[in-house]
């Protein structure tokens, strides 16, 4: 997973760097993997989260609805994109503390389910 980060350019690598960190802080027995060709983070042998960088952001998700809690919902709107996406684009700084209240939520629904 470390290659596909590594493999970028600077900007984009710090800023997916810093997502990666962000889940792997707030998920800590979190194994590291690629899936669907992306760095995928999983916990319990379940997929928690997927990060991508695209040209213009990078990418976390999925980032369904959160319904259950509307103030997070307000939060990470700014940065939905289509199918489940937060978008985080590469000129503005990563919310680390939304990252991680997003993730937290992640874990929670994947071990429900």
């Amino acid at each position: 997973m470390r290659a596909y980060v590594d493999a970028l350019d600077d900007r984009r690598r710090e800023v997916l760097a810093t997502l990666l960190d962000t889940v792997l802080e707030e998920l800590p027995d979190g194994v590291e993997v690629i899936s669907y060709g992306i760095p995928t983070i999983k916990v319990d042998g379940r997929a928690v989260v997927h990060l991508a960088a695209w040209k213009s952001f990078a990418s976390l998700y999925p980032v369904p609805p959160l319904d259950e809690d509307p103030a997070l919902e307000a939060r990470i709107a700014p940065y939905r994109g289509a199918k489940a996406t937060a978008r985080f684009p590469y000129d503005q700084p990563v919310p680390v503390e939304l990252v991680t209240d997003v993730v937290r939520v992640l874990r929670q629904r994947a071990a429900a389910s």
